[in-house]
């Protein structure tokens, strides 16, 4: 694994975020995202959940709403997270705002408490493997989720903006993390390598290396992987949400060398689905 620090990040992504929101008239609140039966102003509430959760959870010990009978995990997060955004509809755009507004130092602070980045995280990031995970991951993983929601929220109102290298290259970075958990199946003797190539101002090059019984990210470049993806860095977090398809990134990518691997690698899923 590749540790990274985002808590310095949260701050600043807000600051895009907020801008942004205040920027927008009415009819822009109104428009849909990506996100299915998700208007722009929904968008913007369902962050507001995770704000309320993570400060609830972590800084309150609070279990938050329980599994009904035989909920799987994305069952659970779909009716949660649709309860919210439906109730936070009688809100206007200025209460969602002034809520973030007020929330978000609360939570960095939040974040500021975990001084064992290296510790087990409060909560697990499954698309990374199983088992537990450390808290930096767990950091990286609501970073990513606030900054994508960012984007989404800037594709549904044609705003381009907060992707800059020091915003964007963490999100990169924590998404290659779902690549080893991709190639779990393909056993290969250790030290065979698949190399990532990420293309653009952000991106890099990254290898995930086989001990002979699992995968893990390095930044260290292998000399002769066995394989290669070259994908651009809009096409990676695309995919690692399935804001695009795997068939379609892979026709925005190179894929060069063990078939196995780049198909495998290619399936990179960041999100819990």
């Amino acid at each position: 694994m590749i540790p990274l620090d985002t808590r310095p990040l949260f701050r600043r992504e807000r600051q895009a975020l907020l801008v942004l929101l205040r920027s927008l008239d009415p009819a822009d609140w109104a428009k849909p995202t990506v996100c299915p039966g998700w208007s722009v102003a929904d968008v913007t509430a369902h962050i507001l959940n995770d704000y309320l959760r993570r400060i609830s959870g972590s800084r309150d010990g609070h279990g938050g709403a329980v599994f009904a009978n035989d909920e799987t995990l994305p069952d659970y997060l779909a009716r949660v997270n649709g309860e919210f955004v439906g109730a936070m509809r009688q809100c206007s755009p200025r209460v969602l705002l002034d809520l973030l507004d007020h929330l978000g130092p609360e939570l960095d602070r939040v974040w500021a408490a975990t001084v064992d980045l290296a510790g087990p995280a409060r909560l697990d990031v499954s698309w990374a493997g199983p088992g537990t995970s450390p808290a930096w991951l767990d950091i990286a993983r609501e970073y990513t989720e606030f900054w994508v929601h960012q984007q989404q929220i800037r594709d549904a109102v044609s705003r381009r903006g907060a992707d800059d290298v020091a915003l964007t290259r963490p999100v990169l970075v924590t998404f290659l993390h779902a690549v080893p958990w991709a190639l779990r199946d393909r056993v290969r003797p250790g030290g065979t390598a698949v190399r990532f190539e990420i293309i653009g101002p952000a991106g890099g090059c990254w290898s995930v290396v086989s001990d002979g019984t699992s995968w893990d990210l390095t930044a260290a470049q292998a000399e002769e992987p066995a394989a290669v993806v070259r994908m651009d860095q809009d096409a990676v977090w695309r995919l690692a949400t399935r804001g695009i398809t795997v068939e379609e990134a892979r026709q925005r990518s190179t894929l060069r060398g063990d078939p196995e691997l780049t198909e495998s690698a290619t399936t990179l899923l960041a999100v819990v689905a």
